[in-house]
């Protein structure tokens, strides 16, 4: 429950401040997290990434003040932190579809993003299968793409490297490398500093990287891992929220801020289902 209280207070700083400039920094701070970890937390349990979060309150309260008040469009844009014009506009029809000016006319149909709010809600009652695992530094090798912090950009990325991976014969020769567990292709992001963010696609193997090829060594850890069965991309971001908002909260453990380890099977063609597991470092709260 502590873990969801820290993201609802995360969130209010944001709405208290959408007139002002946001700091990820802080946000992350109030959360208890790193500014990496909060906004790829923030995308799992919400479905949008942060940036785009904030984009739609401000333009949802944009909108709200364009239609009850007789202030121009270039003061409303400069409220709420675009200096031009254009981007505001541009930022504007994103999210409603018209112009800020087009706004203004009673009758203008425009969206309004209501603010999240993270809490406990009876669901369907579904089962999550886990079990915990302790193991020694896991070793990966394999081939490697720059990330950033933009969560938004890392989901248009990610999906290209894995088709041009498997298009070429690196995705045969990285898994003749495995002879460790978690068996299997492992899809695995890394944050090392705000400049230095990786995705993986390798395997765990206690042999050093050949040419082309990279390697990192995750720290001893205890791991909470949780099998799939079912479409790669849509079901394994369904088991990361459930972490966060049905498991974690309740389990007397915290996120160790580790790298999470996605497991894929074998296969010559880009995965889009079958069995999977997902692997999620964590460690026991401090009573």
């Amino acid at each position: 429950m502590e873990w969801l209280k820290k993201l609802g207070a995360a969130i209010d700083y944001i709405e208290d401040n959408l007139d002002k400039e946001i700091s990820y920094d802080e946000a992350a701070r109030i959360a208890c997290c790193s500014p990496y970890y909060f906004q790829r937390v923030f995308s799992y349990v919400s479905g949008v990434s942060l940036s785009e979060y904030i984009r739609r309150r401000k333009m949802t309260q944009a909108a709200f003040e364009l239609q009850r008040t007789n202030k121009k469009v270039i003061d409303i844009a400069l409220k709420y932190g675009y200096s031009s014009p254009t981007s505001f506009n541009r930022a504007f029809q994103n999210v409603h579809g018209i112009t800020p000016t087009a706004a203004k006319t009673m009758g203008s149909i425009l969206q309004a993003y209501p603010s999240i709010q993270f809490r406990v809600e009876i669901t369907g009652g579904n089962a999550m299968a886990y079990h915990i695992v302790e193991k020694q530094p896991l070793h990966i090798v394999g081939i490697r793409i720059p990330l950033v912090c933009d969560m938004e950009e890392n989901l248009r990325v990610v999906p290209d490297f894995w088709k041009a991976a498997l298009q070429g014969n690196q995705f045969s020769e990285i898994y003749k490398l495995s002879n460790q567990e978690p068996d299997g292709i492992l899809g695995i992001s890394v944050y090392e500093s705000p400049k230095e963010i990786y995705y993986y696609i390798g395997v765990a193997a206690n042999a050093s990287a050949p040419a082309g090829m990279y390697e990192y060594e995750i720290p001893a850890a205890t791991w909470v891992i949780f099998e799939n069965n079912g479409r790669f991309k849509e079901d394994v971001q369904s088991v990361f929220r459930r972490f966060y908002m049905e498991w974690l909260p309740f389990s007397g453990y915290k996120y160790a801020e580790l790298p999470d380890i996605e497991v894929y099977p074998v296969c010559d063609s880009q995965p889009v289902h079958g069995d999977s597991e997902v692997w999620i470092a964590i460690k026991k709260e401090d009573r």
